[in-house]
């Protein structure tokens, strides 16, 4: 895949549009990791309403800034492949500009830093290691995206995880959040790789052309599905393990049914994965997401125990 600095651009203005800034920076991708901040702001036993300045800064953080960041940086290193696949997309359409795409990425990661200092050291170590691995996903030359074990894995624990971490930790006045926090995060960011790999269903044909090495493009549709699917599930099943022994019954019975919904809805997935692919990801992960939330006042009710 080509990543050349000099391709041509066609420039329709000497600054982009602040609507075309906006697209770039692809609001509609910033909800996974909001909600996950929000899933530490849970789990962490602090009182919202107290610290809720502190809780819509971090929130912010987490999908306006580092997550609008990581888009801003995949669009200018992608510009190439959108100028073929999406000539519409801002950068390849000339409605933003020159090397605008990459002065944008530069600016929202300093800005993600400056507001993730206010929140304290945890935080903005947490913020740090996110918008590092948003350069090297999408930049040669590690540009893990090339290759779906390495690529998805880096989405799933810097959305989910690093976004429970950070919510939790400022919430904490920027301490570390406790070992049960931190282990849950962490095996919900683990799940989410299976997530990130049904995202790549829909460009199979598209991916093996440009030499993108997809889960689905490495090991055909019916084995990157069971791979997929196994990955959302075992992290649960632990989830569930962990509040069972912690003595959250209530929590593990509501991630236990979760659980057990999807695994009804991977199913149906896996007879036809290419073709549900879509569907399960607007069905199935909900059920997931609910999990973490589920999992999240679980572990406030630890914390306040």
């Amino acid at each position: 895949m080509s990543t050349r600095s000099n391709t041509p651009l066609a420039p329709h203005a000497a600054y982009p549009a602040p609507s075309a800034v906006l697209e770039l920076l692809k609001p509609v991708t910033w909800f996974p990791p909001m909600w996950a901040f929000a899933c530490g702001v849970v789990s962490s036993g602090v009182p919202v309403l107290p610290n809720a300045y502190t809780a819509i800064v971090g929130v912010v953080l987490a999908g306006p800034l580092v997550v609008a960041t990581s888009q801003a940086i995949n669009d200018w290193y992608d510009r190439d492949v959108d100028a073929i696949n999406e000539p519409q997309r801002p950068i390849p359409s000339g409605r933003i500009p020159g090397r605008w795409g990459f002065y944008i990425a530069c600016v929202w990661t300093v800005l993600s830093t400056l507001v993730a200092a206010t929140l304290g050291t945890w935080v903005l170590i947490a913020a740090v290691l996110g918008l590092l691995l948003a350069w090297i996903y999408s930049a040669p030359p590690l540009r893990l995206k090339q290759n779906g074990w390495w690529g998805n894995a880096a989405c799933g624990f810097s959305y989910e995880s690093l976004a429970w971490i950070t919510g939790a930790a400022a919430m904490l006045g920027g301490a570390l959040p406790p070992l049960p926090v931190l282990a849950i995060a962490i095996l919900y960011g683990a799940g989410a790789h299976g997530i990130m790999t049904l995202n790549d269903f829909k460009a199979i044909r598209g991916d093996r052309e440009m030499g993108i090495l997809s889960l689905p493009v490495q090991l055909g549709a019916d084995r990157a599905a069971w791979v997929a699917s196994a990955f959302m599930a075992a992290p649960q099943i632990v989830v569930i393990a962990l509040l069972l022994g912690w003595g959250r019954f209530v929590g593990a019975g509501v991630v236990a049914l979760l659980l057990i919904a999807q695994l009804a809805m991977m199913r149906r997935f896996l007879r036809a994965p290419v073709e549900r692919a879509l569907w399960y990801s607007g069905f199935g992960v909900p059920l997931y997401v609910l999990g973490m939330m589920a999992s999240a006042f679980a572990l406030r009710a630890f914390a306040a125990g």
